[in-house]
């Protein structure tokens, strides 16, 4: 796919992607927003409530004291009946009409008072602060507003607050909290406030609406991730449509050079002076034959992969002797180590080294990795191969010279078709196949291969294989 076309994908997919966040973003405010709109009719509503009845207690009280005047006024009115009744004519007119006239004087100041009295008596007297705080804790519940509140009465002619639930938020009453009058039929009396604050008013909220919050959010989390997989599987592919013809351009060119060779030999067979030449047939055989084996060494590696991406790995397993296989390859390779003038170091330490395997493909893992650590070492190749005993298996390390894997490239070396990059794509040989049939073949027998490599100054793997 065009890198130009990838990137136009990647930026409407970006906006379409960014236009659903504000759309869903948009919605959830305006939902909050209503929700919040719900709550303060709510709390307007239950504070209605609660000062309608504090009124309704205070006027039974009134009521109550009313009644408790008014007998007394009745008896003083006896009283004054009483005495006039009882006293002759002659000082009805000298004393009991001034003793008349000053008793309902006190009757109609005592009637006056019963009016007034609660008027003038301090809010923190006329109110109980646990019948204030069930009230409003019962108003609440009932419209579901169940968070936690503090509230507060304020008085403005005295400029306090003499009432609080805890006394923590004072300023927040002030400044944030719903604020409602007090008494309201006291016409003459300054107004005191009934204060309410809800500390986590915002956390309510978003409660309210946690339904709706979870499912936009996994919406959204499931469009970025689908979004991430979707660029992820472009990169991936157009990664693995490079790595495909960078294996067909190193098929076609390794392929190439034995079928010209033998191409050549043959056309060297048919020449008749050749043929009666003693000696020189027999070369020209031979050669056919190693560019023939090589042909099936290749062919052989592409088939064996084949096995591997269908999890179709058979193993016959037997036992086998890791230092007899481990020397077996060092003498297959050792020509080509000596020819740049390398050489090969053996530590064979392992105690025991008999364990259950598949000799085929256990030879290929040593010598894939004994054929890589000759290729990737240009100037006389330097390989150390040891063994020692674990607990439950035998650790194998194969140690080079070499170039060295960044560690960019290091986790990626086991991947199907994953080459280094040297500059050259032929300055190396090879398909990229051998590093991920190893790692395969090595997990087929439950055993684990790691790397340790720095550039420039070699690369280390270390094969832990069990007994069984």
């Amino acid at each position: 796919m065009n890198r130009k076309v990838v990137i136009i994908i990647i930026v409407v997919m970006s906006i379409a992607l960014l236009g659903l966040m504000v759309i869903q973003t948009y919605w959830i405010k305006n939902a909050v927003t209503v929700k919040e709109a719900i709550f303060i009719q709510g709390v307007k509503e239950a504070l209605t409530n609660v000062v309608y009845r504090l009124e309704k207690l205070e006027a039974a009280r009134q009521f109550e004291e009313g009644a408790k005047q008014q007998e007394k006024w009745a008896q003083m009115m006896d009283s004054i009946n009483r005495g006039l009744y009882q006293q002759d004519s002659s000082e009805i007119y000298a004393t009991g009409l001034n003793r008349y006239i000053q008793k309902s004087m006190l009757a109609q100041e005592a009637i006056q008072n019963m009016m007034n009295r609660f008027r003038y008596i301090p809010v923190e007297n006329r109110i109980d602060p646990q019948t204030l705080d069930s009230l409003l804790k019962n108003e609440l519940n009932n419209l579901g507003i169940n968070t936690a509140y503090e509230y507060g009465v304020f008085s403005p002619s005295r400029n306090i607050m003499p009432i609080q639930k805890t006394g923590k938020y004072p300023r927040e009453l002030l400044d944030k909290g719903f604020h409602y009058s007090l008494f309201p039929s006291d016409m003459l009396a300054n107004p005191d406030y009934l204060m309410v604050y809800f500390p986590n008013e915002r956390k309510f909220l978003i409660r309210q609406l946690w339904q709706t919050l979870t499912i936009s959010i996994v919406l959204i989390l499931t469009i970025i991730l689908s979004f991430s997989y979707t660029v992820f599987t472009i990169f991936r592919q157009k990664k693995l449509s490079v790595m495909k013809n960078d294996f067909i351009n190193n098929m076609t060119h390794e392929f190439k050079t034995p079928i010209s060779t033998i191409s050549l030999a043959c056309e060297a067979l048919k020449d008749k002076d050749i043929q009666k030449a003693n000696g020189i047939s027999d070369t020209y055989i031979n050669m056919i034959d190693e560019e023939n084996n090589r042909l099936k060494s290749m062919a052989e590696k592409i088939l064996q992969s084949a096995k591997l991406e269908k999890d179709n790995i058979a193993l016959n397993k037997e036992e086998v002797d890791v230092h007899e296989i481990i020397t077996e390859s060092i003498k297959n390779i050792q020509l080509q180590v000596e020819k740049k003038a390398g050489h090969i170091i053996t530590g064979l330490n392992a105690e025991k080294y008999l364990l259950q395997a598949d000799k085929v493909h256990f030879t290929n893992i040593i010598f894939n990795i004994l054929d890589n650590a000759n290729k990737y070492s240009p100037i006389t190749p330097q390989i150390t191969i040891n063994t020692e005993n674990s607990y439950s298996g035998i650790i194998i390390s194969i140690e080079d010279n070499g170039t060295g894997i960044g560690k960019a490239n290091q986790k990626k070396v086991f991947e199907k078709l994953y080459r280094v990059p040297t500059g050259n794509i032929h300055n190396v040989k090879g398909f990229g196949l051998g590093l991920s049939y190893v790692k395969a073949i090595v997990g087929a027998h439950g055993g684990k291969i790691g790397l340790e490599s720095e550039l420039g100054k070699g690369t280390k793997f270390i094969i832990t294989l069990p007994f069984g």
